[in-house]
């Protein structure tokens, strides 16, 4: 039986070739992006909705499908402030998940960090450690925890920071082995593909997935 998908974040470097794969395997016939601007090009089978992702609960009676991959996120750079970036990394996960359980969804994946910690002392860990803890309340039948290092590719936005740093890591990746491993540069395609494989697995029972992880469950599709 074909599936629906629900994608947030599409415009993302990660969300956007999830989308890619997504459109090309023919497991799914319907794919639903929320977004706050529409995406040019797309097949028939992509339906948008466009609004505030900050009030996920005016899209409830379309949230609606089988499975929800959530990417998004934002930068300190991009959101200085803190509000808001709680807002994004915290608020629309956990409103996605929340509508997933009202509306009897199983499957649930989410993009967050390696170092997330609920009670770490550095902003930016904590929030994704709440986000976290909060999704896992909700208790959907499978949920998927993706915890990256720093995530490879190239972006549509110029990210100065991170550009930097990823030209670091790849100079100092060699030095990775054995516990240092989860450090490595994340490839997107691959997580997207993880993502996908979980998503569609029968008897994963792990839910907290790493840079490790991403790279094994890719190869096993």
């Amino acid at each position: 039986m074909k599936k629906t998908a629900i994608i947030l974040g599409a415009s993302g470097l990660t969300g956007g070739l999830l989308l890619d794969q997504l459109i090309n395997d023919e497991r799914y016939e319907s794919i639903k992006l929320f977004s706050r601007s529409k995406l040019q090009g797309l097949p028939n089978k992509v339906t948008q909705y466009i609004g505030d992702l900050l009030e996920l609960e005016q899209f409830k009676s379309d949230f609606t499908g089988d499975q929800v991959f959530c990417c998004i996120g934002t930068t300190k750079a991009k959101t200085p402030n803190k509000d808001l970036y709680k807002k994004i990394d915290y608020g629309i996960p956990v409103s996605a998940v929340k509508l997933a359980k009202t509306n009897g969804i199983e499957t649930f994946l989410v993009i967050s960090a390696l170092g997330a910690n609920s009670k770490s002392s550095v902003f930016y860990n904590k929030i994704k450690g709440e986000m976290e803890r909060d999704v896992l309340k909700q208790d959907i039948k499978k949920t998927f925890i993706f915890q990256p290092s720093l995530i490879g590719g190239d972006r549509k936005e110029s990210r100065t920071l991170e550009t930097i740093g990823k030209v670091v890591f790849k100079v100092i990746q060699p030095l990775f082995f054995g516990k240092l491993k989860k450090y490595k540069i994340t490839d997107p395609e691959n997580m997207a593909q993880a993502m996908i494989n979980l998503a569609n697995s029968k008897n994963y029972s792990e839910v907290i997935i790493n840079s490790n992880d991403i790279k094994r469950i890719t190869k096993n599709n």
